[in-house]
């Protein structure tokens, strides 16, 4: 009740405004709010600067957004650039733009179709990436169901079922000039289904070594299945 009351803020074209409590946050310009934002909704379309932390339940950016502070909601929407100074704590996030997170991503789901680099953890119930990503920390879901198009860096993976697959390239010709392969220190799960794929280490339970994978240590306490063309240094059944 107490957000119906709230006025809205909306910059359009050059101009500034302090945070504070509002139902609607509308960035169009070049628009730069120089404290903490509480809002309902939170659209940046323009070039816009929030020199604080936002929290919104739903929050989009369509243009160019750069949030000096933490990002706290329901649902994160990036279509545009986004650059987060310190962490993403929303329950849904999708990335089909470009963004930079300078903490940690906690969430229950996270769709990526673009590129994003984090420098800290990234944890959810569901991560699906169909993109190009550096993850500095851990990255941890119950679910990981990643193709990788290009270069993709992760220090270690961990969850229930990690899938990671090659996507096909629409003309074969193009293959060999684009490098797709994912890199990782560890991967661990209970399932586990892997190509192009280069890991210091893969444990689990149930493990599938597919294509172009290079692996220093697999251990599993299941079944092991490794395609012809991937190469792993040494193997233990635990």
């Amino acid at each position: 009740m107490e957000t119906k009351r709230r006025g809205d803020l909306v910059i359009n074209g050059l101009g500034s405004s302090n945070g504070g409590q509002f139902n609607e946050v509308t960035l169009n310009g070049k628009g730069t709010v120089n404290t903490d934002v509480e809002c309902t909704h939170f659209d940046c379309n323009g070039s816009g600067t929030v020199n604080g932390n936002v929290t919104a339940t739903t929050a989009k950016i369509s243009g160019n957004g750069k949030i000096n502070g933490t990002i706290a909601g329901q649902s994160l929407s990036i279509d545009g650039t986004a650059k987060v100074q310190n962490n993403v704590l929303v329950k849904h996030v999708k990335v089909a733009g470009k963004a930079s997170i300078g903490g940690k991503i906690k969430s229950d789901e996270i769709k990526i179709r673009g590129r994003i680099t984090v420098g800290g953890d990234c944890e959810a119930e569901t991560f699906k990436g169909e993109s190009h990503f550096t993850i500095g920390g851990l990255l941890n879901a119950d679910l990981i169901d990643i193709t990788i198009f290009s270069d993709c860096k992760v220090k270690e993976i961990g969850g229930q079922t990690i899938l990671i697959r090659q996507k096909s390239p629409l003309m074969g010709f193009l293959k060999p000039f684009i490098q797709t392969q994912l890199e990782t220190e560890l991967i661990e799960g209970d399932k586990i289904e892997i190509e192009n794929t280069k890991a210091s280490v893969v444990r689990g339970n149930n493990v599938t070594i597919g294509p172009s994978c290079i692996i220093g240590i697999v251990e599993y306490s299941g079944e092991l299945s490794m395609d012809e063309k991937a190469v792993v240094k040494e193997i233990r059944k635990t």
